[in-house]
C-alpha cells in the first residue's frame, strides 16, 4: 500500500454511532504532538479493520516489518526534502514524513524548507543534517 507523504499521524480508533452519526476519536497524544489542531477539517482515510494477533491484541498495518516491528521510512546517508513544522524542546527544527515519523534537524527554523541528509536512524525519530538551504 502507497501512504501519502501528506500523511499527519496515524492511529487506530474504533468507530462508534452517536445520535445519528459515526464518531471516530482522536487519541489526545495526536494534539499534544502538535500534529493536528483541534477545530480545524482534515481529511480522513480508513484503511483496513484492525487485525487481532494470536494473544487477542491489535495489531497495526503500518509499512514495511521486520521482526523487529515497523520499519523507519528513512536509512542513514539518504537526501531528503523537508519542512520544518515545529522546533523541539532543545531548540531543534522538526519535520515529519510518511507516516508522521520525525526527523530532528538541528538550526531548522519554522517554515523553512531544506535538504538534508539523514546521520541518525532510530525505531521512532531520526536526525538530519541541513546539507542545503532555502529551497
Amino acid at each position: 500500500m502507497e501512504i501519502s507523504d501528506e500523511l499527519l499521524c496515524l492511529f487506530s480508533a474504533d468507530v462508534r454511532e452517536t445520535d445519528g452519526s459515526y464518531v471516530i476519536e482522536v487519541p489526545k497524544r495526536e494534539i499534544d504532538t502538535g500534529t493536528i489542531d483541534p477545530g480545524e477539517t482534515y481529511r480522513v482515510a480508513l484503511i483496513t479493520r484492525a487485525i487481532e494477533n494470536e494473544s487477542g491484541g491489535e495489531l497495526e498495518e503500518s509499512g514495511p516489518e521486520t521482526e523487529e516491528g515497523p520499519q523507519p521510512p528513512v536509512e542513514p546517508g539518504e537526501m531528503r526534502y523537508v519542512e520544518i513544522e515545529d522546533i523541539g524542546k532543545q531548540g531543534d527544527g522538526i519535520a515529519r514524513v510518511e507516516r508522521g515519523y520525525v526527523i530532528i534537524v538541528p538550526g531548522g527554523e519554522i517554515d523553512e524548507r531544506v535538504k538534508i541528509e539523514i546521520t541518525e536512524v532510530k525505531s521512532n525519530f531520526a536526525v538530519g543534517e541541513i546539507v542545503d538551504e532555502d529551497i
